[in-house]
């Protein structure tokens, strides 16, 4: 069992005063919620400064910490390269789809599938998401457990049961502007504390030039085995699908007023994605130095041990803050536009044709409460599937890509069509269940390759079979306008 890093008084105070705050905050934006559109994109008022750093941090979680670091502590700067795959991803992203996406006029981020390719596919595409959405976020609720444990010295599910609890309080009151504000909040912390640790770790070992001269031969942009071309074509490839279908990532650029908004949105969101790996993956380059005998099971801790040991008190204690808050920031982005896909998608369009307004909000606020007790159920189970990392690309690869692909590559492509959706769902999921059963000799770049290439083949052998009349005309109509 990992060793528990005991907080200080001081540490403590701050670490509640914290997580007062961000409740207040999330608590009193609840006033400026009057309906769901409130609820679920902001009234497409939403300020493009503001939708750029929720963005940035609905996509960050512990894994910043603890993924980055050991890649930084075990092989240096490649962990700069792998990490700049989330900003390369925006950036090129923002250029594709930014204006398709305000031009869709979306309230959520499936709310165009319908046209697109039809009831049935939104149907199909919402429950699979919102089962994915589920199960991706459960790792994500993991890691927040395990921090919460190491240094509260709680047990791992009264970590969970703890981080779900605090984003529910402010998410099911404020929804989309509880999530911004508090995002504001969060990054401000996060900034705060890499901006302290990094010339801290700096100085403790000399300063920048001694480090360049301590660190192995190989602790390049492009050393170890995660720095070959063959690897981060892979990841690369695989980061580009999954961030820009990322849900809370379309749902920001869907609630800022214009395109114009929506393409400074994302290139300011890339732009924090360049600048912050730096702060995050050099204090872990550092502790090759300073700390070099680290047993392999702490590297993934190098960056909490350097800032366990360099941080004054209180500072300690922020920085546990700001860790929380990397993942209570993307836990509340997910709830929401979960919760939203729920609402609008499923319950509206089976149940209740003619909800509006308090109705919707409601059945908001209860989605978004039943979305984040099935997250927290699931991240208990986590660990039996070889702990978050494992987990994480099992639930990728087996469902994450073959979802997005017909989401995100149908706003830009008119030639698939229903039939391709199915057939892109159905062969990823197989053909990933065989890659990981039948090949486990395969390698995972291979298998990557091989998996998005057969999503893609059935996406777009399903206009072999045809495209009824009314699909062809609907999906005319939107292109139209996009």
């Amino acid at each position: 069992m990992e060793k528990v890093l005991h907080l200080s008084l001081p540490d403590s105070i701050v670490i509640v005063a914290y997580f007062a705050l961000t409740m207040g905050v999330g608590i009193a934006m609840g006033r400026r919620v009057k309906s769901a559109g409130d609820f679920f994109s902001g009234g497409k008022k939403v300020p493009w400064w503001m939708g750029a750093v929720s963005s940035y941090m609905a996509m960050i979680s512990c894994f910043v910490f603890i993924a980055y670091a050991q890649i930084g502590y075990e092989d240096g700067l490649v962990g700069l390269t792998v990490f700049w795959s989330t900003a390369f991803a925006i950036l090129l992203g923002t250029f594709i789809f930014a204006r398709r996406w305000q031009r869709a006029n979306l309230a959520t981020p499936v709310e165009y599938l319908e046209r697109r390719y039809g009831a049935g596919v939104r149907q199909f595409l919402s429950w699979c998401g919102v089962a994915f959405r589920i199960l991706d976020n459960a790792v994500r609720l993991y890691t927040l457990g395990i921090i919460a444990s190491q240094f509260l010295g709680v047990s791992l599910s009264t970590g969970i049961a703890l981080g779900a609890g605090v984003v529910l309080v402010y998410t099911t009151t404020g929804g989309l502007w509880s999530v911004l504000v508090t995002d504001i909040i969060q990054c401000a912390v996060l900034m705060t504390v890499a901006l302290t640790i990094l010339p801290l770790s700096l100085n403790a070992v000399g300063g920048l030039g001694e480090l360049y001269r301590a660190v192995p031969d190989h602790f390049s942009l492009f050393g170890g085995h995660r720095g070959t071309l063959y690897f981060l074509a892979a990841y690369y490839l695989i980061v580009f699908i999954k961030y820009n279908g990322a849900w809370s990532f379309v749902q920001r650029l869907a609630s800022v007023p214009n395109e114009r908004d929506a393409v400074k949105m994302g290139l300011l969101s890339s732009a924090i994605f360049f600048v912050f790996p730096v702060l995050a993956v050099l204090p872990a380059v550092a502790a090759r130095v300073y700390l070099p005998d680290l047993p392999p099971e702490m590297h993934e801790r190098s960056y909490i041990e350097m800032c366990a040991r360099l941080l004054p008190h209180g500072m300690l204690g922020l920085m546990v803050s700001a860790m929380l808050a990397a993942s209570l920031s993307t836990l509340a982005a997910e709830f929401n536009v979960t919760s939203s896909v729920l609402t609008t998608d499923i319950y509206k369009r089976l149940f209740r044709r003619n909800a509006e307004g308090r109705e919707l909000l409601f059945v908001g606020r209860i989605g978004t409460v039943l979305v984040a007790s099935l997250i927290a159920f699931g991240a208990l189970f986590v660990s039996r599937l070889g702990g978050a990392f494992e987990a994480n690309k099992l639930l990728m690869a087996l469902f994450g890509v073959p979802i997005v692909i017909p989401t995100v590559f149908g706003i830009l492509w008119k030639r698939p069509n229903a039939k391709g959706v199915y057939l892109c769902v159905a062969a990823g999921v197989i053909s990933g269940l065989l890659l990981k059963t039948c090949w486990k000799g395969l390698s995972w770049e291979a298998g990557t390759f091989i998996q998005i290439a057969v999503c893609f083949a059935g996406f777009f052998g399903g206009a072999l079979f045809g495209t009824p009349q009314k699909e062809r005309e609907d999906r005319e109509g939107l292109f139209r306008e996009l």
